[in-house]
């Protein structure tokens, strides 16, 4: 795709920063297909003091590879733009070349793939990341209960899956607003959130310059763009959501398919008469698209639009094969109004709506909550999985308390690491700044901080098979006081030495078999290794 502005506010888009190098220690490495030999997998690849390497998922793309050299006003090479759908399959409608797809204003989604058993580079792609065999890529695909993410036209995208048998993905939201930020910022923060390991970045730009902010985020992102297009439409009407059409919303949707958004959120599934359960809260509605198309069904005393023409929309979406995520309008926003009868009366329609859009062979997703107490967190996935036929469940947090903003990355990702050992497939990053706030780019990175090490806990609890290796690693170089193994093995390898650093900043420290915090005689470890030298 090439992109479509070559102008800027403010700024030279080529001023930006691309210094993101690699962890110091490590290395970026490819691994080739075997099925589509010119597949090149990334991996973040740490060679530690036994001898043994370890390969972590990277979602950092290009940034982080130095031999690729970069300008953001030419875009991230369209790695995807050659790849064909010739697969195992016995389906030959399907073996048909992207380029000709696009070229015929025709799609065959992922989904309709992996319903005729055809495996595509994109399935082979995320099997090769998550360790499994692209069968299993195909078979969860085609069962609904995965989400691949590949809009025909976001060519520069690299492959991902979304399911509760893959590794727990995490989302950052991006985007400026009326009252803040500008396209530079939220194109730095998008590289940002990727560097800190975002599996996708949400664009929820509101107020001036959402197309142009969009385009420049997606030709410089190698992870998946989702959107909520309701927020373009209200725009368009000058913020006044009784005069939103159908029209208006179908134009904006079809805008954004065809810059190359991969995901959308849509509340398909506020019905006119569910909304007045939602009267008696103490936080109301809080979704943005929620209360908009709220007010909509009331002030014209209508069904949304966006439920009856549901069957239009998923037509627009299998055009670019842009998957729908299935928005949770009425999601509780206080601990008080969790689980309430609003809440799950808006899941059982987005379970009515999901196998509409499967039908329609698009891929979809559930959106879920919000703010949940611990206690409840359980029967929000047991009630999704009933009512929605297993599609994966993709949460904002939830929040398990209300009293901590400023705080609300760490109330949240202790419910986000619940959620995900009960079977939610992604985390929604909440920041420190939620409810207070646009995040800037720090609040980005204490967001994903927080929310990878939710993931990462998600994944040990559910016994996903490679996530132990990155602890033990760690756990390895730590007994052994391999300081720098230690560093480069965690998820923040400068803070973990600069905290190493404040009391023990010499180079000789580094050898030593003890830290600050016991010193050299009360260290436990130390011990450990003395008493079974004395026991040889």
């Amino acid at each position: 795709m090439a992109l479509t502005f070559n102008t800027m506010k403010n700024r030279d888009l080529n001023k930006i920063d691309l210094s993101y190098p690699l962890f110091q220690g490590t290395q970026k490495i490819y691994v080739p297909g075997k099925i589509f030999r010119d597949l090149r997998v990334p991996f973040r690849q740490i060679v530690y003091g036994n001898g043994k390497h370890l390969n972590l998922y990277d979602t950092s793309g290009p940034f982080t590879d130095p031999d690729i050299q970069l300008t953001i006003s030419k875009g991230l090479p369209p790695i995807r733009k050659t790849w064909t759908a010739q697969g195992t399959g016995d389906a030959s409608s399907c073996k048909v070349s992207r380029k000709k797809q696009i070229k015929k204003k025709k799609c065959y989604t992922q989904l309709h793939y992996a319903k005729r058993k055809v495996i595509t580079p994109e399935m082979e792609f995320v099997a090769i990341r998550e360790s499994c065999t692209p069968q299993l890529v195909r078979q969860e695909i085609a069962a609904g209960r995965a989400f691949l993410p590949a809009n025909i036209n976001h060519p520069e995208s690299e492959p991902m899956i979304i399911g509760q048998k893959f590794l727990t993905k995490v989302n950052a939201n991006i985007g400026n607003s009326a009252v803040s930020s500008d396209i530079v910022s939220e194109i730095e923060k998008m590289i940002w959130a990727v560097r800190w390991g975002a599996d996708t970045v949400m664009d929820l730009s509101t107020g001036p310059d959402i197309h142009e902010t969009r385009e420049w985020i997606i030709r410089n992102s190698p992870v998946p763009i989702g959107t909520v297009p309701i927020y373009q439409a209200l725009e368009k009407v000058g913020g006044v959501a009784e005069e939103l059409t159908w029209d208006i919303f179908r134009d904006t949707l079809i805008e954004q398919a065809e810059q190359g958004v991969d995901y959308v959120t849509i509340h398909s599934g506020i019905r006119l008469k569910n909304v007045p359960l939602a009267a008696g809260r103490l936080a109301g509605i809080v979704s943005r698209g929620g209360a908009a198309l709220s007010r909509w069904c009331t002030k014209h005393q209508k069904e949304n639009f966006l439920y009856t023409h549901f069957s239009d929309i998923c037509d627009i979406l299998a055009m670019y094969d842009v998957g729908i995520s299935l928005g949770d309008g009425l999601r509780p926003g206080s601990i008080a109004d969790a689980n309430d009868r609003a809440q799950f009366a808006e899941l059982k329609v987005l379970g009515e709506l999901v196998k509409r859009a499967w039908r329609s062979e698009v891929q979809a997703i559930i959106e879920g909550p919000g703010h949940v107490p611990m206690h409840l967190i359980k029967a929000n996935v047991d009630k999704e999985k009933r009512l929605c036929h297993q599609a994966p469940f993709y949460t904002l947090g939830p929040l398990t308390t209300d009293i901590a903003p400023g705080y609300d990355h760490i109330t949240s990702a202790i419910g986000a690491a619940m959620i995900g050992w009960y079977g939610a497939a992604m985390l929604c990053y909440v920041t420190p700044k939620e409810h207070l706030g646009l995040p800037n780019r720090n609040d980005v990175k204490d967001g994903l901080i927080a929310y990878k090490i939710a993931a990462h806990a998600a994944d040990l609890a559910k016994g996903h098979p490679t996530a132990r290796h990155w602890d033990d690693a760690l756990s390895w170089a730590r007994y052994h006081f391999c300081w720098d193994d230690h560093f480069r093995l965690s998820l923040d390898p400068q803070r973990a030495k600069s905290f190493h650093d404040e009391t023990l900043p010499e180079k000789h420290s580094k050898k030593d078999h003890f830290c600050s915090m016991c010193g050299p005689k009360f260290c436990s470890m130390k011990m450990t290794h003395d008493i079974f030298e004395i026991k040889k």
